[in-house]
């Protein structure tokens, strides 16, 4: 299983925003500097990540963003789950795309279905809490 960027985008704002104090604002240009990462794929990433309760914009002059959730309220999986656009894994996991001529009888994708739900199961039993256990190191190499 491979994340887009998209995603890795999202968990990385969740984690800068995890390692601020709770009401501290950050700037998108903040975040995408300690990042060494683009502004505007990143606006993009928070303005879903608003959409979807995560976080907080603060409009104005000394605007910016912040968590919306405490972090041990922010499931890895759930968040993986809302920036993916799809989870098709190989082709006859997209039934309406579907050409594979045998994919009636193959076995592969129980398997491969089998996989992408431990996978995700995994995911689940972490929360961005868990993911910064390492705060201080983190906050240190992000400036």
């Amino acid at each position: 299983m491979r994340l887009t960027m998209y995603t890795d985008f999202s968990l990385r704002i969740l984690l800068y925003l995890g390692t601020k104090e709770r009401d501290e604002l950050a700037t998108i240009q903040e975040i995408a500097t300690a990042y060494n990462i683009s502004k505007n794929h990143l606006m993009k990433v928070a303005h879903e990540l608003r959409q979807a309760g995560y976080i907080e914009a603060v409009r104005g002059r000394s605007g910016g963003i912040k968590l919306a959730r405490d972090p041990e309220d922010i499931n890895i999986g759930a968040v993986v789950r809302q920036m993916e656009d799809d989870f098709h894994l190989v082709e006859c996991f997209n039934r309406e795309n579907n050409t594979c001529p045998i994919a009636s009888v193959c076995g592969l994708r129980g398997v491969l279905g089998k996989a992408l739900h431990a996978y995700l199961q995994v995911l689940d039993a972490y929360t961005l809490k868990d993911m910064l256990g390492n705060a201080a190191d983190l906050r240190m190499l992000l400036r």
